[in-house]
């Protein structure tokens, strides 16, 4: 009979052990829907594929399926925000499909911001590489509306490293006196992006300003100032 005790012990610590293993794996991969919205539909040909896309014959597969190149040249530089990333999702990097990671290189300008966006699907960690990052992300709201959401900011040199956490709006700053680069890696083969200021003043169409008049506590003026600029995602 103690034999037998012994025997159910391991056998639900086993157990316990095995679901512990298959929920870090199913964890690996994207757990959250990787669009902004999926609408129902009854017509198959109209329907698309959601987390993912067609899967290629396995039997078809090869090694240049897992490979990019690219990463180490410097990305050009033409926005107004003095940036560029360079992204490797699955667009560019089709064996990420189910995987759940992605990557990016981020070029800085002198003076050159990688804008306050958020990243709907994905945590992020970046490592600066070279030249002196301001990074930095800000809380959601706090509980009590009238408390200050809060700011958590370090200030980066090569070999240092800086988490973002999902969803949270985020950015860096290049307040060196050369250029600077970052490599960051993302736990989602899309972790979307919504740059703020293009999301708000460059949508189409556009927000009625006056709601952003009351929201932002702006002048009608600037506003619509502010809607007339050219806003283009970071990138």
């Amino acid at each position: 009979m103690k034999m037998s005790g012994i025997n159910n012990n391991q056998s639900i610590l086993f157990l316990v052990i095995l679901a512990f293993f298959i929920s870090l794996l199913a964890n690996a991969y994207d757990p959250d829907p990787l669009q902004d919205f999926c609408v129902a539909v009854t017509d198959s040909d109209a329907a698309v594929l959601v987390n993912g896309k067609i899967c290629k014959d396995p039997k078809t597969v090869t090694s240049d399926d897992f490979y990019h190149s690219g990463l180490n040249k410097p990305g050009e530089i033409v926005s107004q925000y003095g940036s560029k990333v360079s992204l490797v999702f699955i667009d560019q990097l089709a064996g990420l499909n189910t995987l759940g990671i992605s990557i990016v290189r981020i070029d800085f300008a002198v003076g050159g911001v990688n804008p306050p966006h958020s990243h709907p699907h994905a945590s992020e960690i970046l490592l600066c590489t070279e030249g002196t990052l301001y990074a930095g992300f800000i809380s959601s709201n706090p509980s009590n509306p009238g408390d200050k959401n809060r700011l958590f900011a370090k200030i980066l040199n090569p070999g240092d490293v800086f988490v973002f956490p999902k969803g949270l709006i985020h950015f860096q700053y290049n307040l060196g006196n050369d250029t600077a680069v970052a490599i960051a890696s993302l736990n989602s083969q899309n972790p979307g992006v919504v740059t703020l200021s293009k999301a708000v003043f460059g949508s189409d169409p556009p927000v009625n300003p006056e709601a952003l008049v009351k929201g932002f506590q702006l002048d009608i003026e600037v506003v619509r100032q502010l809607q007339s600029l050219t806003w283009i995602g970071h990138g």
